[in-house]
This record gives structure tokens, C-alpha cells and sequence, in this order.
């Protein structure tokens, strides 16, 4: 078969493509990684600048038009803005994005949309300073604030505000955030937290669902008016408030699946191309790029491993992916 696209065998174009910078992260979010015996991995072990931009232009001649950048935090990424630089300017590629802890972004805003970040997604689960704490084991709310401030400032849109929903955590926060959405011409969306590896067993235990969300919200605020007659925004379904300026977004992996409409791969930091986020199986790329494969060698080893892409993940079935925590992987 000569495919030329990025196309699985269920017909889903793969034209979204989440880069993880490095496994690193300036935080210690409870649900995303264990607070001590991580081991971070060695700097020779992950992909140089020159072999993300390699993977990128072989990407988009595939048929990948969106990237986004991630971590563990992407911003701690040695010259970050140069690689968002290299990236926005290849051939085929038409948005560069970023998800974010936002903790250095009120430095990062202005360089970063100067080279050609388009859009930013910033992760910040509750808006109390003891609970931000609690949750993140030792970030600093205000600043994560200024970031969101920074970003709006320079222009970024949309601004999305990720809050994963964690129970005797932060979800009595869903209110208050929702809110937001009635000054603010921002998308805020919850985000059902997934289990992983060593803290999958939190995470199970943790789980509050988009229902039992947004029921809260609307017994202590306002009902929420369904969106766009239910059709996905990426992966959010988009409710809003009467009047409001922003969206509420529900991101539901676990209790309403959204696989069919999949689009995207993951580029891991060690060179890994990971085709299902709640999947263990991997498809190695550092190794051919450091053996001497050239583009066309890199491109037809993509196209044969998104043949294999799966259906979905298999969460209902008690399949729990085991070899890596979220912040090896990217979200």
C-alpha cells in the first residue's frame, strides 16, 4: 500500500502532533508524577533541537499542520524560544501551541509570541494560594496569575486554563473557575484525571467525573448551555453561561471517550512516538535518527506505525498504562 498521509487504518487523519521537550518540570503536581524518586532522564537520552525539527518536517510532510509543545515543562527547555522559532517557520506547519505550568511565562509571553507561538494552554487547577500549593507541592499561585496576564497581554488566543479535577483535592475550585469564564473571554476546561503508572492508583481513586462536575456548578451557579450541539472542540465539549465571555470545556477521557475523532500522535522527549496517550505501545525514533536514517526512512517508519495506531484505550477494561507517569509523556 503507498500511503503518503498519516492515516490509521480507521480512516483518522493524524494531523495533530504533541512534542514533549523534556521530562522535567520546575512542579510536582500530585497526579501527574511521584514527589521524590523520579528518575529524570539524562540529557544525551532525549532528542536534540536538531532531531525534534528533523521529526517535525518529516511530520508535516505527512500531513501534520498543528504542533504543540509540552513537558513535563516545556519552558525550562534550554533556548525554547528558538526552538518554537524553527518550528513555526518550517514548511506545512500552521500553529505552534504550547501547554504550560505558566510559572515562567510572564517572562516567556512576549518572545515567545514574537517567535510565532500562536496559542497557550496553561495548566492551573485551583485558585486558592494553600490548595495551588497542596496540589503542585510547592508552586507559587501569583505567578502561574502574571503568566495568564502576560499571555492575554501579548495577544496568545484562545487562552485556555486546564484544571485537572481531583477529588478532596480541588474539586470544590469548579465553581469558582467556571466563573472565570463570565470576565474573561477564556475557555476554561476541566479535565478528568487518567491513571498512570506509579500514581495510577491515585489517580483511580481520585476521578470526578464531567457529570458530577458540572452538576456542581450549576447547583451553585448558573446552568450551563451545551455548545456547538455537542461537537468537539479538539477534545473539549464547550458549554457556556448566559451572557458569559468565555467557554467551560470538558475534556473526558476516561467517562466519555472521545477515540473516534482522534488526530494526534505524541513525540516523547527520548524520541518515542507514542500513538495512543492511554496506550503503552511505543514506536522508537531516536534510535533510526541516530543510526544515520534519513527522512525518508524516519517518514516511512511513521506511516507503518500509525497503521497500527489503536482504536482507543482501554480503560473500561481495567488497562492501565504502566511504563510511563504523565509528565514522561506530554498530556
Amino acid at each position: 500500500m503507498n500511503r503518503k498521509s498519516f492515516t490509521d487504518p480507521f480512516g483518522r487523519a493524524v494531523t495533530y502532533l504533541r512534542i514533549s521537550l523534556t521530562d522535567r518540570c520546575n512542579l510536582r503536581c500530585v497526579y501527574c508524577m511521584p514527589k521524590e524518586g523520579l528518575q529524570w532522564q539524562p540529557p544525551a537520552d532525549q532528542l536534540t533541537v536538531d532531531e525534534i525539527i528533523q521529526v517535525v518536517r518529516v511530520a508535516a510532510q505527512g500531513g501534520v499542520t498543528r504542533i504543540r509543545l509540552t513537558g513535563g515543562e516545556p519552558t525550562i527547555r534550554q533556548n525554547i524560544v528558538g526552538i518554537v522559532r524553527h518550528i513555526a517557520h518550517l514548511p506545512g506547519v500552521k500553529d505552534v501551541g504550547m501547554t504550560t505550568n505558566g510559572v515562567l511565562l510572564k517572562d516567556l509571553a512576549q518572545p515567545l509570541s514574537d517567535a510565532g507561538l500562536k496559542r497557550i494552554n496553561i495548566s492551573i487547577d485551583t485558585l486558592d494560594p494553600v490548595r495551588f500549593k497542596k496540589i503542585t507541592r510547592w508552586g507559587n499561585l501569583d505567578e502561574v496569575w502574571a503568566g495568564i496576564e502576560a499571555a492575554e497581554r501579548v495577544g496568545m488566543k484562545p487562552i485556555k486554563l486546564n484544571a485537572v479535577v481531583v477529588r478532596g483535592f480541588n474539586d470544590r475550585d469548579v465553581t469558582d473557575f467556571a466563573k472565570l469564564t463570565m470576565q474573561y473571554p477564556w475557555q476554561v476546561r476541566f479535565i478528568e484525571m487518567m491513571p498512570f503508572g506509579e500514581v495510577a492508583a491515585f489517580a483511580k481513586d481520585g476521578i470526578v467525573t464531567e457529570e458530577q462536575i458540572r452538576d456542581r456548578i450549576e447547583a451553585e451557579f448558573a446552568p450551563l448551555e451545551l455548545q456547538n450541539e455537542g461537537k468537539l472542540d479538539g477534545e473539549a465539549r464547550i458549554y457556556k453561561f448566559a451572557g458569559a465571555l468565555g467557554t467551560v470545556g470538558f475534556i473526558s477521557s476516561v467517562t466519555q471517550p472521545f477515540c473516534a475523532s482522534c488526530n494526534r500522535a505524541r513525540l516523547t522527549a527520548d524520541g518515542v512516538l507514542r500513538l495512543c496517550l492511554l496506550r503503552d505501545k511505543e514506536l522508537d525514533l531516536l534510535t533510526p535518527l541516530r543510526q544515520g536514517a534519513d527522512e525518508v526512512d524516519i517518514k516511512q517508519i511513521i506511516l507503518d506505525g500509525i497503521w497500527h495506531k489503536p482504536w482507543g484505550h482501554g480503560l473500561s477494561r481495567e488497562v492501565i498504562p504502566l511504563n510511563r507517569v504523565m509528565s514522561q509523556i506530554g498530556g
